[in-house]
């Protein structure tokens, strides 16, 4: 079957190289690659899903208000480096 596909500019160079050591055009090696590609297993996802526990029943976690992060930095950077110069 004859398709199309975008690839970057770099990939395309390297594929030609590629292609041309081995003998083989372009489309058979991005065949064999795709090929390759399907017979591998799926990626697994080993890890247990991320679970954010909570504790308490609700209410104002910092006296800091988290939509200006650059003043949370400051805030911890004066505590955690005062008396030091």
């Amino acid at each position: 079957m004859r398709t199309t596909i975008t690839l970057d500019d770099r990939l395309l160079i390297q594929l030609k190289a590629r292609a041309a050591e081995s003998g083989i055009s372009v489309s058979r090696l991005i065949e064999q690659g795709a090929r390759l590609l399907m017979r591998a297993p799926a990626a697994a996802n080993d890890t247990d899903p991320f679970e954010l526990i909570t504790f308490g029943s609700g209410g104002r976690f910092t006296q800091h208000n988290v939509d200006r992060i650059s003043t949370v930095l400051e805030a911890d950077d004066i505590e955690r480096y005062k008396g030091r110069e």
